[in-house]
């Protein structure tokens, strides 16, 4: 089962009044070598489905991209980074996305201000039907960066610091690109940057001799539709742990019917047995319930 990585107060208050974290080295350099070499034949490959291309080939991906290579199985249970994902968003959680991506450098004559993609909140459908003043926190998203992105305009995530807690659009000043409190963060190989969908965030110029690589693994609550599926294939279920399958959607017991709670979670039982909250509750001013 998972590992325990308590947060502490500051990194719990970080997320909650920020909408962002950075964990240092959650992968390793094997790990990071591995990831580069299966992207890179995936990345030369002429499949076609669930690719996410460009015309100008500047950006290229896969979605459900945990089903394209065994390497990336082991993303979704994390001993680092999902431990701290219930810790902020609850024990009820599934896959919600693994997006691979690769940003090429943009051509010469780019400006640093160019943003590919432009500010935005994840999980458009939410926003679409809620709009920006209803919307709770329903997801994360974990990037997990391959390539070296220590320096400014390498194509890093941008983030809009707070910008969770707005209920309308986030504005931008005349004739800037960024919000006023843009952070670029500074990432090395291996960093992973974790935001939630009400976090605003767009993908800064790539004015580097490479390219941007990495991952995107999103959870959000089992009740809320994934993004990349609807029922992962047998064949690749079949060869999954119990919690993997559990995170992509499979029940975790054999109890049949109606059950309120939705049925068994490992999570839970897991948030048991370590003294964690199962759920976090956000009441007026941002106040958070824990939920044990």
């Amino acid at each position: 089962m998972l590992e325990y990585h308590p947060l502490d107060a500051a990194q719990r208050n970080q997320f909650d009044q920020q909408g962002y974290l950075i964990v240092r080295n959650a992968l390793d350099g094997a790990t990071i070598s591995r990831l580069i070499e299966v992207s890179d034949r995936l990345i030369a490959s002429d499949i076609k489905v669930n690719r996410q291309r460009k015309p100008d080939g500047l950006y290229d991906g896969f979605r459900n991209s945990v089903t394209l290579d065994d390497a990336y199985i082991p993303l979704m249970t994390h001993p680092t980074i999902l431990p701290i994902v219930v810790q902020l968003l609850g024990a009820n959680l599934h896959l919600m996305t693994s997006h691979l991506i690769y940003k090429h450098p943009d051509p010469a004559g780019t400006p640093a201000s160019h943003r590919t993609p432009g500010w935005h909140r994840d999980y458009a459908q939410a926003m679409h039907d809620l709009g920006h003043y209803t919307i709770p926190r329903i997801e994360l998203k974990c990037a997990y960066y391959f390539t070296d992105l220590s320096e400014p305009n390498t194509g890093v995530t941008l983030v809009a610091p707070g910008s969770n807690q707005l209920k309308e659009r986030i504005e931008i000043p005349a004739g800037q690109a960024d919000p006023a409190n843009t952070v670029e963060p500074l990432l090395n190989p291996g960093d992973c940057l974790i935001f939630e969908n009400r976090t605003w965030h767009a993908g800064a110029a790539n004015l580097s001799s490479w390219i941007r690589k990495g991952i995107m693994i999103g959870y959000g609550y089992r009740w809320v539709m994934p993004m990349d599926f609807r029922k992962q294939e047998a064949g690749f279920v079949e060869k999954l742990t119990p919690l993997e399958r559990y995170l992509v959607g499979e029940q975790w017991d054999d109890e049949l019917g109606f059950q309120p709670d939705g049925g068994g979670n490992p999570l839970k039982e897991w948030c048991k047995q370590h003294d964690v909250p199962v759920a976090r509750h956000f009441g007026p001013e941002q106040t958070v319930v824990n939920v044990m």
